[in-house]
């Protein structure tokens, strides 16, 4: 040929077959990335065929994580995790800590060195951001509040890996791997200094001007009205700001575009630039993972199947089963522990750029690597059967009280009422179940107009603030019949439920009549579809945001037309 094809041949067969390979893993319900490894393996070196040329395609995945890095960046929600701030942080951090632990302890009993066992155990430690957002969307539990513990604890596993990121290439020689560029070989304190002076320049600037500069920038080419024009403004700023942080400030390009990300979230154009720059973001998502999946050896499996068991062992029982624990331990239900732990029994983009980072420092070997891939390919696999399994096993474990008191710690202050609260409070009571947006405007206008509420809540960070505030809280799950009765519904006037899956309506609404067959019931809707099966089945009265919405605008501009027709002059 007269010319260079190498890319488009990799582009054209590499998409070609992700394609494929993901319309076959959507529909045997798996997520659609496990079709992209398997695309990549199956034009890798070390599978027959075609050949793709690796080189091209570890560029083209340095732009992948260029892009998962910026879309982690402008998901991450300063707000979100400090909702769940005191079990996501401690319990991500220990959790890394044990899987770390258990990384190194098997891989050092495989003879490696203390360097590839570290990078090993980090590989293994951190979920597929991915992954957990999927699964949890799949089943309508993002907006849940173990859905936000999920996802708060995986931010707290983002940031560490970010760290990770960051001081490893510093602290390659102190692990036995090649030093970086420029460092310091005689003084690696020196380097690791440097580094972290660097690390906290760039955070600097970009807090300090970034924040300023780029969301600007936004603003005049938006007044534009120019789509096209947008859209290489925020894709210009991920790469640019990747870029600068590597050549200026020395640190790697995935914080930069980890920052980048963050400061195109500060701009009022953040949903638009979400939206707009999806496309893009997820097609490299796909090149990354093709790429990766280049890289796997599959011969692993034949050659290491004991060490492949044990690494996924790690991955799905390992972690699992610490998650669960600090879950249990930190006094929230087994339904939030079995979720959680689902959540996390999976690794997936962090860990392939943890282990490709290390190969780069000649920290961890190729088969370190292969091993890292294998385990994401199988847990991820599995991690939805996990997530299917939730309901039976906790079924199974309420079957046997003996086992539910066991593993939910018993005499919880927060699942009673304190002392304080004086019996007379708890007649002729409204209960509200749910403390989020719409519920916090029902309790502050119910609380000025000095009308008597107890609030039954899922989040115990929520039900801990309320009582700093002297309001009355209790927390725990509102299907369960103990929450209900500890709010003291049998001799309440009305209950109020905030939105939330229309199954767990029904429960608390039988319960609550059960115990108090004359309480009134008022109920929030997300739709006007689940709305109409509320006011269908007859459980109480329904209201409905754009309907409510629609019925006050309405009030207001009759209003506001016969004020105009009182005051305008009579002829």
């Amino acid at each position: 040929m007269p010319h260079d094809v190498d890319l488009i041949i990799l582009l054209a067969v590499g998409f070609g077959l992700a394609l494929l390979f993901g319309y076959i893993a959507a529909r045997l319900h798996l997520p659609p990335l496990i079709g992209y490894l398997v695309a990549g393996i199956l034009i890798s070196p070390n599978t027959p065929g075609v050949v793709g040329d690796i080189a091209l395609a570890n560029q083209l995945a340095e732009l992948g994580v260029m892009f998962l890095m910026f879309g982690v960046g402008m998901h991450f929600s300063l707000n979100d995790l400090m909702q769940v701030k005191r079990i996501a942080l401690p319990g991500a951090i220990l959790q890394i800590a044990v899987a770390t632990l258990l990384g190194i302890g098997v891989s050092m009993m495989w003879g490696w060195s203390f360097g590839s066992a570290l990078i090993f155990g980090l590989s293994l430690s951190c979920a597929s951001t991915v992954v957990l957002l999927k699964a949890l969307g799949d089943r309508g539990l993002l907006e849940s509040v173990n859905g936000k513990i999920a996802v708060g604890w995986l931010l707290v596993e983002d940031l560490v890996m970010v760290l990770a990121l960051v001081l490893l290439p510093a602290t390659a020689v102190l692990l036995g791997g090649q030093a970086i560029e420029g460092s310091n070989d005689e003084n690696i304190w020196l380097t690791l200094g440097i580094t972290l002076v660097k690390v906290i320049g760039f955070i600097a600037f970009m807090l300090i001007v970034g924040k300023r500069v780029v969301p600007f920038i936004m603003q005049l080419v938006a007044r534009l009205g120019s789509r096209e024009l947008f859209t290489l403004t925020v894709v210009a700023a991920a790469v640019s700001i990747a870029f600068g942080a590597y050549k200026v400030f020395g640190v790697s390009m995935a914080l930069g575009a980890f920052f980048a990300g963050m400061v195109v979230k500060e701009s009022d154009f953040s949903h638009r630039a979400e939206e707009e720059t999806l496309p893009l973001r997820e097609i490299f998502a796909i090149l990354f993972f093709v790429a990766v999946g280049m890289l796997f050896d599959p011969r692993i499996l034949l050659e290491q199947p004991l060490h492949v068991l044990a690494v996924v062992g790690i991955i799905m029982v390992g972690k699992t089963i610490a998650a669960m624990a600090l879950v249990l331990f930190f006094r929230y239900p087994i339904n939030t522990a079995l979720t959680v732990g689902a959540s996390l029994a999976q690794i997936g983009e962090f860990s392939f750029i943890l282990a490709a980072l290390g190969v780069s420092l000649g920290l961890l070997s190729l088969e370190g690597q292969n091993l890292i891939l294998a385990g994401a390919l199988i847990s991820i696999t599995l991690n939805s059967f996990l997530f299917s399994a939730i309901e039976p096993v906790q079924r199974w474990i309420r079957e046997r009280s003996y086992l539910a008191r066991l593993l939910e710690r018993s005499s919880d202050p927060l699942a009673m009422l304190p002392d304080e609260v004086s019996q007379d409070y708890l007649r002729d009571q409204v209960v509200l179940v749910g403390h989020g947006e719409v519920g916090r405007r029902i309790t502050q206008t119910l609380m000025q107009n000095d009308i008597k509420v107890v609030i039954a809540e899922e989040n115990r960070e929520i039900v801990e603030r309320l009582r700093e505030k002297g309001i009355a809280a209790v927390s725990g799950v509102a299907t369960e019949p103990s929450v209900l009765i500890q709010a003291h519904i049998q001799h309440a006037r009305l209950l109020v439920l905030s939105p939330m899956d229309i199954v767990d309506i029904h429960k608390i609404v039988d319960i609550a009549k059960t115990l108090n067959p004359q309480i009134q019931v008022l109920l929030c809707a997300e739709s006007k579809e689940e709305a109409e099966v509320i006011r269908r089945d007859n459980i109480g009265d329904v209201y409905y945001a754009k309907e409510e919405m629609a019925n006050n605008m309405s009030d207001h501009i009759l209003n506001q037309i016969q004020l105009a027709h009182h005051q305008a002059p009579s002829h």
